[in-house]
């Protein structure tokens, strides 16, 4: 999920449940599923050559202006094309729509679902012409959104997990409201995308029984700061401690998201630790240590032009008050550069690029005959950038028998649960 931290005042949130917020065209209102909820615009796909079109039944597509663009019956076959900032439809037998200048809304029949890239989806599509392709969004409401994201959030958890899942639930929602707010004047055609971006989402089939009493069961409900909603960040596994914000993310930091133990009261064990990377251990060989180094650390240090060169050692300078890696300082052949630790997920990758699965870790060096590096060890605990919600310590704390108020009290200290403020 994002990165962003923030705190919006209750009272703009009047214009949000009211449908008057900037950016939410009065055609959103109208979304199947979305009356009484705040409507969320959700990127499935961006920079697409074609977009073929279609619906679990009859279907609709209009333009910009709401005027009919075609109709179609189930089992045709039509794509979206798009011509600098126009687009139109062609159907496999050739006939073809004028161009129009976009977007174009494509409207199941009846309150259907509309299909992208072979999954079904509630609400409506809506297709924008954007300088490198189209973009596909999903447009629907706020509940029905959440119904989509909690299963791939926190998974398909069974009956005695549930009060996770409504912590879970209570997060997800708190973090879609924060981005709807944070809307600037320039309003993008989106405002999450279906991705780690921000929350990943899955549309109806993603849905499960269990989530979806959880959204259910919470529905409306945020979570607040005294009178403010805060935005909830959350992540896998916490692997015994979670992290403060501020140092994580290059921010002040928000009294909410402060370390937090996951100990077991009376115990040695944790909360998280049943998850499956609780403790982990990658190993570098001294090429593709040189190789990764070489392709990343220039996103986040000075490097001279021709690269650092080859890795000769690599140390923790630094740690936080929770144990996480603050500096790693990495010396080669053409300069010492100090990294944050967060930025030392990104640096110290795999060579299919995947980021080291937190900042809670130690290293270990063994030499090459020849100078450098032959070996890096990394081992550590925790999964995720470590703010907020530890996922899988929520998961321990429901078997435990807590509630989703004493795991989101626990979680973002100092917050409280409430209502979308309506009337403010």
């Amino acid at each position: 999920m994002s990165r962003r931290v923030a705190l919006v005042g209750a009272a703009a949130l009047v214009l949000l449940v009211f449908g008057c917020s900037p950016g939410i065209r009065e055609s959103d209102q109208t979304v199947s599923g979305a009356r009484g909820t705040p409507i969320v615009r959700v990127a499935l796909g961006t920079d697409i050559a074609a977009l073929p079109l279609s619906a679990t039944g009859a279907w609709t597509l209009t333009d910009a202006a709401g005027v009919l663009v075609t109709r179609a019956d189930a089992g045709e076959r039509w794509e979206l094309q798009r011509r600098g900032n126009e687009l139109r439809v062609i159907r496999d037998i050739g006939t073809a729509t004028a161009w129009r200048t976009g977007p174009f809304t494509l409207r199941a029949d009846g309150g259907g679902d509309i299909h992208f890239a072979g999954k079904a989806y509630r609400g409506v599509l809506r297709a924008h012409a954007a300088e490198s392709g189209i973009v596909a969004v999903n447009v629907l409401g706020l509940e029905d959104y959440l119904r989509g994201v909690v299963p791939l959030e926190i998974g398909d958890r069974p009956r005695g997990e549930r009060a996770a899942v409504e912590a879970q639930a209570i997060a997800a929602r708190s973090y879609t409201v924060i981005k709807l707010l944070s809307r600037g004047p320039n309003v993008a055609i989106f405002d999450l995308r279906a991705s780690v971006a921000d929350q990943v989402y899955g549309g109806r089939e993603s849905e499960r029984a269990q989530s979806d009493a959880a959204v259910t069961a919470t529905a409306g409900r945020v979570l607040l700061y005294g009178s403010r909603v805060v935005t909830a960040p959350f992540h896998s596994t916490c692997g015994g401690e979670t992290e403060a914000a501020e140092h994580v993310w290059r921010s002040d930091g928000e009294p909410h998201l402060k370390r937090v133990s996951d100990r077991i009261p009376g115990s040695d064990r944790y909360y998280c630790d049943i998850a499956p990377r609780f403790a982990w251990s990658r190993e570098l060989a001294g090429t593709s240590l040189n190789t990764v180094v070489a392709r990343y650390l220039d996103a986040y240090v000075s490097v001279p032009v021709g690269g650092p060169g080859e890795v000769t050692a690599v140390t923790v300078v630094g740690r936080t008050p929770s144990g996480r890696v603050n500096e790693l300082r990495i010396r080669a052949v053409r300069g010492t550069y100090t990294v944050r630790g967060n930025d030392a997920r990104s640096v110290l990758r795999t060579d299919a690029g995947e980021l080291l699965p937190s900042a809670y870790f130690s290293v270990s060096a063994e030499p090459a005959s020849g100078g450098g590096i032959a070996r890096l060890i990394v081992r550590g605990n925790g999964y995720g950038h470590g703010v907020g919600m530890c996922q899988w310590g929520a998961i321990g704390r429901a078997r435990a028998g807590q509630s989703a108020r004493e795991i989101l009290r626990t979680y973002y200290p100092g917050t409280t649960i409430g209502p979308i403020p309506s009337g403010l």
